[in-house]
């Protein structure tokens, strides 16, 4: 029995002793798992935010590229009939957002979509606007009815678009 308790007075110790070190490595090792997630997120930053930020930088650049005003000044001539210049105007906005499209991988849901809505509503009103033009209407007559349809809209897509993304950039960075 004598054996028995002084087994009990080495071992009780050496237990105390024993689950002390565990809980400083444990600690240990907690904190240099931390420090390397905190250095990963850290270089994944570094990494992904002028990506981000570039994305923004395209997308803004897509929306004035595709805005009625920029786009009608850089797109018309005079020899073009309406219909042939709608063309070239729905084409130049599907090429400049398929050029762009892979930026939404970077951005928010709500953003990407406002982006896409101001698209198709400038192509709606692209669309509109051509309907109402006569057989023998020139370009400039479809780009003087786009510019009256979107003025008389409540809202510019295209501004809204931009605003959103703007407040987006100084929200995140």
């Amino acid at each position: 029995m004598d054996g028995i308790i002084e087994f009990g007075k080495i071992l009780l110790p050496a237990g105390v002793v024993l689950y002390a070190m565990y809980l400083v490595v444990k600690s240990f090792l907690n904190k240099e798992i931390e420090k390397k997630a905190f250095e990963v997120r850290s270089k994944n930053t570094e990494t992904v935010l002028p990506i981000r930020l570039q994305a923004y930088e395209r997308m803004c650049l897509f929306l004035e590229r595709i805005a009625p005003d920029n786009l009608l000044i850089r797109l018309n001539d005079a020899s073009y009939s309406s219909k042939h210049f709608q063309q070239i105007l729905l084409a130049e906005i599907r090429n400049e957002f398929n050029h762009n499209l892979s930026q939404q991988i970077y951005m928010s849901d709500e953003a990407w979509e406002l982006v896409r809505s101001a698209m198709e509503e400038i192509i709606a009103t692209i669309n509109e606007a051509s309907g109402q033009m006569t057989d023998d209407a020139k370009s400039v007559d479809l780009a003087k009815k786009i510019i009256d349809l979107m003025m008389n809209k409540p809202t510019d897509p295209v501004r809204d678009a931009l605003k959103m993304l703007k407040n987006e950039i100084r929200v995140s960075f």
